[in-house]
């Protein structure tokens, strides 16, 4: 039979230099977290503008769908919706050109361009409409 001691009068703990190296990590992965939640929120912001310009080029195509080839213009024809000028989105500006008979007769391009971020951003897209 083995008998355990103790002794009296050890003291084991931690140091100040161990709680210092323990804040020191601490604080390193912190700041890696809050880096991460910076670029999260940022790529959120970005996609939710993209987006948004995505439905107002969408949105526009549609209605020169609906409206149809007789109804479209039958000269060139660039339609410019200012900054500002559509409801609930102030910060786009939407640009739609109509080419008739290109890139064949009987055939119309329609092109809407949305810009924002004073220009310096921009999507873009294209359908065609035949008698």
């Amino acid at each position: 039979m083995r008998i355990r001691t103790c002794s009296i009068g050890t003291e084991q703990g931690f140091t100040l230099l161990d709680h210092v190296f323990a804040l020191l990590i601490m604080s390193v992965a912190l700041l890696g977290l809050v880096a991460l939640a910076s670029t999260v929120i940022g790529a959120n912001a970005s996609s939710k503008t993209r987006t948004e310009a995505l439905t107002l080029v969408q949105d526009k195509l549609e209605d020169m769908r609906r409206v149809g080839y007789d109804y479209a213009p039958l000269t060139s024809t660039t339609v410019t919706e200012a900054y500002g000028s559509m409801a609930g989105v102030p910060s786009y500006k939407r640009v739609t050109t109509v080419l008739p008979n290109t890139p064949a007769p009987g055939l119309q391009t329609i092109t809407v361009t949305v810009y924002w971020a004073a220009n310096t951003r921009s999507l873009s897209s294209s359908v065609l409409l035949g008698r």
